[in-house]
């Protein structure tokens, strides 16, 4: 089904609309761009592409530059079904529609960063994720932000971007809210009441799903989850962090004092208390796949109480397979806000 013939293409019907698809296997001559430029090329007016749902990431950042539509094999197979029963099959696309309610979202974007972090996997990353895809965007006027065919450039005011240049911004105004809202929260306070109300679940309230491989996501894919600002105005508790933190945490990283230096730009600090175990509101535990011995890690963390009073909090454990985990202690008890 794969448009693989550009004389083959040159047979059809100005007013035409081809049934493009999945070669089988990987055929690096017919991958999805290569069909589309064969389109661009032809004198067909549209295709419609049939694609596994793994090949989702074309829907997330492609501008296509003909009319064309994307649908996955169930419904294809209902199109081409129709497309041969019937004796002149017609088709439309109607545009300047916006559908609510797409179930499931969020879905992790196929071209979203993912964990550990290089420079130090001791620390989980992503913190969290945030909206990032097919954002309406003010854009430069002098650049193209989209094409008809090979020869016809658009330009506009505003474009669908995607991207971390998408979901920063995002994040960064509800720190920004968040800093307006609670002036005395530190930097690390706001990243803390982002991340602990994070939502790992979907609006079908289940498991985020990874567009690279619709599988659920895992914490190096979307950290604590996806951001929810109305939450984070108040998070109960934050773990906080200060620069002598940050400083300890580097003291017992593998720098050079000029890099040290660099960093936390004070001469004035001395490694007498380093640590690996920063107090951040989530981890990691990394183990050796191979060895077939019982590893054990332990984290220490300072919760904050910045509720507006008095509360008590209990652990809450769900372990996974293969670990077994304890938190001591399993309650705490605030007496007064900012009680640590």
């Amino acid at each position: 089904m794969a448009c693989d013939s550009s004389d083959l293409l040159s047979e059809f019907a100005n007013d035409a609309i081809v049934i493009c698809g999945d070669a089988e296997g990987f055929d690096w001559k017919n991958t999805f761009d290569t069909q589309e430029s064969r389109i661009i090329d032809s004198t067909v007016a549209g295709a419609i592409f049939v694609l596994n749902r793994s090949h989702s990431l074309y829907q997330e950042l492609n501008d296509f530059r003909s009319p064309e539509v994307i649908i996955n094999p169930s419904d294809g197979a209902k199109v081409i079904n129709y497309a041969k029963s019937t004796i002149e099959p017609k088709v439309s696309i109607k545009f300047q529609q916006t559908f609510v309610g797409t179930k499931p979202a969020p879905v992790v974007g196929a071209y979203s960063s993912r964990g550990p972090s290089r420079i130090y996997p001791g620390i989980l990353k992503p913190d969290l994720i945030a909206p990032g895809t097919k954002v309406l965007a003010a854009w430069v006027p002098n650049k193209a932000t989209s094409g008809i065919g090979r020869n016809i450039q658009l330009s506009s005011n505003y474009n669908m971007v995607y991207g971390t240049s998408m979901a920063c911004p995002h994040a960064s105004g509800v720190a920004a809210l968040l800093k307006g809202a609670h002036p005395e929260w530190s930097p690390a306070a706001i990243r803390s009441a982002m991340m602990t109300t994070a939502n790992p679940l979907d609006n079908t309230n289940n498991p985020i799903i990874d567009n690279d491989g619709l599988v659920p996501a895992l914490p190096v894919d979307i950290g604590s989850g996806h951001i929810d600002p109305n939450m984070a105005l108040d998070p109960g508790l934050i773990y906080d962090v200060g620069a002598k933190d940050y400083s300890n945490l580097l003291c017992s990283m593998d720098l050079t004092r000029e890099q040290f230096l660099t960093i936390t730009r004070s001469s004035s600090y001395n490694c007498s208390n380093p640590s690996l175990d920063l107090n951040y509101p989530s981890f990691i535990a990394i183990f050796n796949k191979t060895s077939t011995t019982t590893t054990v890690q332990e984290f220490t963390r300072t919760a904050t109480n910045v509720g507006s009073g008095a509360a008590t909090y209990k652990a809450n454990l769900i372990q996974p397979n293969g670990t077994r985990v304890t938190v001591s202690p399993k309650k705490l008890v605030f007496q007064k806000k900012f009680e640590s």
